[in-house]
């Protein structure tokens, strides 16, 4: 019976997981002018200067939204750690709200206050305040601002319990053999945290390269990005282009891949010899 109770689980699996996958690898080695096997999709998306462009936005956004996010919320789960019980219940509820708050309500949040016409440009521009008045929402500077406010709950949420794990008796030797705050911190801390550090900004990295609602709802389709390229060649207005779709679907498999294996080999180096937290 416990076999049985499963089974559901690896229905819905093979349902809506597996069987797409191998449907996009099937479209993305079956050309679409030719209709034969080949590489014929992948060539087109690596010499279309719209799809390289897309790769290459989808990658430093997500990179860049991910070391910011990753910085802050290091310091926001610092803060838990030192805080007392009340405090910390309440800090976790309201990171939970937080991480709940994305997608179109986050980008329509983001209008009314960074828009042409937002809040806080008004207020930049009534009193001179050239960052607030000039900045550009929907851009490359709106989608890092976005991005990286919905890694910052994510990543806060997922380093508290590597915290936890932190021993107060290793600040007591710290003490005891005359070592500084900064010593205690980057030579005891930091080091022992690591693999979880580097485990957060790999899910930071893949979470921001496949995020598709809040980028949708800010730019559309105006602002190369691949997740946005991947949806438009299965929504076409006039056809579909489930080649070209496959293959961009297949790249951007293939560096969430590229990246939990490089996370994985740094995070093992990062252990290695010390307590993993």
């Amino acid at each position: 019976m416990g076999y049985l109770a499963i089974v559901p689980f690896f229905v819905v699996v093979v349902l809506f997981e597996l069987a797409p996958l191998a449907q996009l690898a099937i479209d993305s080695v079956i050309g679409r002018d030719s209709g034969v096997l080949g590489l014929e999709n992948y060539l087109r998306v690596f010499t279309t200067p719209l799809y390289t462009q897309s790769i290459w936005n989808s990658v430093w956004i997500s990179l860049v939204s991910a070391v910011a996010g990753i910085v802050v919320a290091f310091l926001a789960a610092r803060f838990c750690y030192d805080a007392s019980p009340r405090v910390r219940d309440a800090f976790t509820m309201v990171l939970n709200m937080m991480s709940n708050f994305s997608g179109v309500p986050l980008a329509f949040a983001f209008m009314i206050l960074m828009g042409n016409a937002g809040v806080l440009t008004l207020i930049g521009e009534r009193f001179g305040i050239p960052f607030l008045a000039n900045f550009n929402l929907y851009g490359a500077d709106g989608l890092v601002m976005m991005y990286i406010y919905f890694q910052i709950p994510l990543a806060t949420l997922l380093l508290i319990p590597a915290f936890a794990g932190i021993r107060r008796e290793w600040r007591e030797a710290a003490t005891i053999l005359k070592a500084s705050t900064f010593d205690y911190w980057f030579r005891i801390v930091i080091p022992n945290l690591m693999p979880s550090i580097l485990g957060t900004l790999s899910v930071l990295f893949s979470n921001a390269l496949a995020a598709y609602a809040t980028a949708y709802a800010l730019v559309m389709n105006n602002y190369a990005l691949l997740a946005l390229q991947i949806t438009s060649r299965f929504r076409g207005d006039v056809q579909t282009d489930a080649a070209t779709g496959g293959a961009l679907a297949m790249v951007l498999i293939a560096l969430m891949v590229a990246c939990t294996l490089i996370n994985n080999y740094f995070t093992r180096r990062a252990a290695k010899g010390r307590e993993i937290v």
